[in-house]
C-alpha cells in the first residue's frame, strides 16, 4: 500500500515536472525540469522491479541525452538572460519541501517491503532470467511488443536535435 502511494506520488511528479517542462522560458530550466520527469519515470519502473530499465533510465536518458542537450543549449547560447524560474524563498520553500519528499522517499524504500499485488510470483523473474538473461527479458518485449513506441522515441529525440539546430540558426 505504501509502495503503491509512491508510486502514484512520482506519477505526479512526473505529470507535474513534464508540464514545468514546457511552461518554462528558458531552455536549460526545460531541460532541467525534463530531468525530474526522467528521474520520476525511473523510480516507477524501480517499483514495478523493472531494475534494469530504471538504470538505463537513469544512465541514457538522465544521464548522456540530457547532459547532451544541456552542452548544445549553452555552447549554443540559446538560454536567455532573464531571472531564474525559482528564486528568494520561493526557490528555498521549494528546495526544502523536495528535499523533505526525497528523505521520506528514502525511508519508506529501505523500511517497507513490496505488497503482494505488485510482486512477481516466487522465481519467476529468476527463472526467465535464466532462460533468456536480464537483458533478453527486456530486449524481446522491446522489440516485439513495443517496437512502435521504441522507433517513436528516436524520431522524437531526432526532432528535438534538430529544433535545437533552427533555433540556433535564427539567432545567426
Amino acid at each position: 500500500m505504501v509502495l503503491e502511494a509512491v508510486f502514484w506520488m512520482h506519477g505526479g511528479l512526473a505529470v507535474v515536472a513534464s508540464v514545468l517542462c514546457v511552461t518554462r522560458r528558458s531552455p536549460v530550466a526545460s531541460a532541467l525540469w525534463l530531468i525530474v520527469t526522467l528521474f520520476a519515470t525511473a523510480v516507477m519502473f524501480l517499483l514495478l522491479d523493472a531494475h534494469f530499465i530504471a538504470a538505463l533510465q537513469i544512465m541514457v536518458y538522465s544521464g548522456a541525452i540530457m547532459v547532451l542537450f544541456l552542452f548544445v543549449i549553452m555552447l549554443l547560447n540559446l538560454g536567455d538572460q532573464l531571472a531564474t524560474d525559482m528564486k528568494g524563498w520561493f526557490g528555498r520553500g521549494v528546495g526544502l519541501v523536495l528535499g523533505g519528499f526525497v528523505a521520506i522517499e528514502l525511508w519508506v524504500v529501505t523500511s517497507v517491503i513490496p505488497a503482494d499485488p505488485i510482486r512477481l510470483p516466487a522465481g519467476e523473474l529468476a527463472r526467465m532470467t535464466a532462460e533468456r538473461g536480464a537483458v533478453g527479458v527486456m530486449a524481446e518485449s522491446l522489440y516485439t511488443n513495443y517496437l512502435v513506441p521504441f522507433e517513436l522515441t528516436a524520431i522524437l529525440l531526432l526532432a528535438s536535435i534538430a529544433g535545437a539546430v533552427v533555433l540556433a540558426k535564427r539567432k545567426v
